[in-house]
């Protein structure tokens, strides 16, 4: 018998050892691949190269292109990124609309599963292929107090929703000041923001429609319910008012 339970004692303590080995080893930090300079970012984990370019007011495509990345924009952490060209490089042009940007085909009913919304507030409609990300009011405006999107007071927990159709490119909590922020790709230079959600419903790769719910409100810096939109054009931010349609009384 004590044969038998020292066996088993020594079962679990290499159990216990694998197991604190694992946790050690994610536990570690992550290790740049070369010296980072001062016009340089290290991945970390759970970074997208949409979410540097978005926190470096940067077009992502120019950030690709820098670091001889390659269409399926994959960065590994501790990779370490210029964030900055080469003196001859000159920025890619943006494609200018003439109108609103059409939206993509809606994605098989099977491809995105989301919860129904809970609260009772209706999803915003407008216009066109753009609608509001929420229905509220405008508590500061775009310049205002260097604000780079449109900050929409609500009530907490109401349904935010994807303003145009695209896909999802980042979906996550590690841009300083944003909290919980949702990014979406509409075409090769428009990108939409959404910060400070209590949840998320979607994740990177997703395909959404407009007016699909892909978050819920939270809570601002001044801890209000509040929505931070923004919208993104070749990494630049833009007065969102310039793309929404009349918003709803």
């Amino acid at each position: 018998m004590s044969r038998m339970r020292a066996g088993l004692l020594l079962v679990v303590t290499l159990l216990h050892g694998c197991a604190g080995w694992s946790s050690w080893e994610d536990s570690q930090p992550v290790r740049p691949q070369r010296p980072v300079g001062p016009g340089d970012y290290m991945v970390r984990r759970g970074d997208t190269l949409y979410s540097i370019a978005f926190r470096n007011n940067l077009d992502y495509h120019d950030l690709a292109r820098w670091n001889g990345i390659g269409t399926d924009y994959l960065i590994v952490p501790g990779q370490v990124l210029r964030l900055r060209g080469p003196a001859s490089a000159a920025p890619r042009q943006p494609v200018r609309d003439s109108g609103p940007v059409a939206a993509s085909p809606p994605p098989p009913a099977s491809s995105v599963v989301l919860p129904p919304p809970q609260s009772a507030t209706p999803a915003p409609t407008g216009s066109g292929d753009w609608v509001w990300p929420t229905a509220g009011s405008v508590a500061r405006g775009f310049g205002q107090q260097g604000s780079k999107g449109l900050d929409l007071s609500g009530r907490d927990g109401q349904p935010v929703v994807a303003a145009a159709a695209g896909k999802v490119v980042y979906s996550g909590n590690a841009l300083k000041g944003y909290g919980e922020l949702i990014i979406i790709k509409h075409d090769n230079d428009l990108l939409s923001a959404y910060g400070y959600n209590h949840s998320r419903y979607v994740k990177e790769g997703d395909v959404v429609t407009a007016g699909q719910p892909i978050a819920r409100m939270g809570r601002g810096p001044e801890n209000k319910p509040m929505l931070h939109f923004e919208i993104r054009r070749a990494g630049k931010p833009i007065d969102p008012l310039r793309q929404l349609p009349k918003q709803p009384s």
